[in-house]
């Protein structure tokens, strides 16, 4: 224990918060100091934020009471070590990416915040989804006072279903609005299931529901798959792992031929490959 009210969050194998919170799965949280120590913090679902902080050493530490909730959400309740054992031995580029970026983790995010965010994020920077998201949250969501800060949760499905496409297109979503309120609607009136899809044990089944929403697309569905859902064997595909896959693997496929590919060749932690390979990649290409 570092301070009164902050303990340490055990943690199986190597794990950076900086990387994970910078990888491109999470785009809400901010730096915050607690007690004199610097970390992050930001809303988990609609509940109350939280705060994460690292030492040098590496040790992770949280507040007192919410070590379940914060390892849950930063993937550190499960061994990354086996994660990798599970790859294919011969990659040599997955294993250079893994040298690279040996702490990041895929985070379990709630399914509805990670599959709108991802909702809004089509052809766009991560710089420029955090504010989308930050401006959604602000407008929409609920307040939660912290530590001398205030952090928004997500909007629930059925506040941006009642605030309407017009106020949604305020945000900056521009032609993403219309995508983001018809399926919050969807789901908001029951006409949608978001719960089953969570349950869905079959990642072509789970990926063919959410693909009905509209402004859903596969890689949309894939991400909400694999951060929101805790499907590791989903593999999102965008421009950079597209990149690294044709220069650095030599596929020429497309489409889901490239995905069945990419979900067969990595196994059933694809998404934490994808991980790996998406942050190098952004990083070194």
């Amino acid at each position: 224990m570092r301070s009164e009210g902050l303990v340490e969050i055990p943690c199986e194998g190597p794990f950076s918060l900086r990387d994970t919170l910078k990888s491109g799965q999470i785009f809400h949280w901010e730096p915050f100091e607690y007690e004199g120590f610097g970390g992050f913090a930001g809303c988990i679902g609609d509940g109350r934020p939280a705060f994460a902080s690292q030492d040098k050493s590496g040790r992770v530490y949280t507040l007192a009471g919410d070590e379940r909730r914060v390892a849950c959400y930063f993937g550190l309740d499960h061994s990354s070590d086996f994660v990798r054992s599970c790859f294919p031995v011969e990659d040599i580029v997955l294993r250079e990416a893994i040298a690279y970026c040996p702490g990041i983790r895929v985070a379990r995010q709630p399914l509805w915040e990670c599959l709108a965010t991802f909702i809004t994020s089509s052809l766009k920077q991560v710089a420029h989804i955090r504010a989308m998201s930050l401006t959604l949250r602000s407008r929409f969501g609920e307040a939660h006072e912290f530590g001398g800060g205030l952090f928004h949760a997500y909007p629930t499905p059925a506040a941006l279903a009642s605030a309407g496409e017009d106020a949604l297109r305020e945000c900056a979503l521009g032609y993403r609005a219309k995508g983001l309120h018809l399926a919050a609607c969807a789901i908001a009136s029951g006409a949608f299931d978001l719960d089953s899809v969570e349950r869905e044990p079959d990642l072509a089944k789970a990926r063919a529901e959410l693909l009905k929403l509209h402004g859903v697309g596969e890689k949309i569905a894939n991400c909400a798959l694999l951060f929101g859902a805790g499907k590791w064997d989903a593999f999102p595909i965008d421009v950079w792992i597209e990149r690294i896959l044709r220069q650095l693997y030599r596929k020429r496929l497309k489409g889901r031929r490239l995905q069945s590919w990419a979900e067969g060749h990595f196994g059933p932690h694809a998404g934490y490959a994808q991980q790996y390979l998406f942050h190098f990649a952004r990083k070194t290409l």
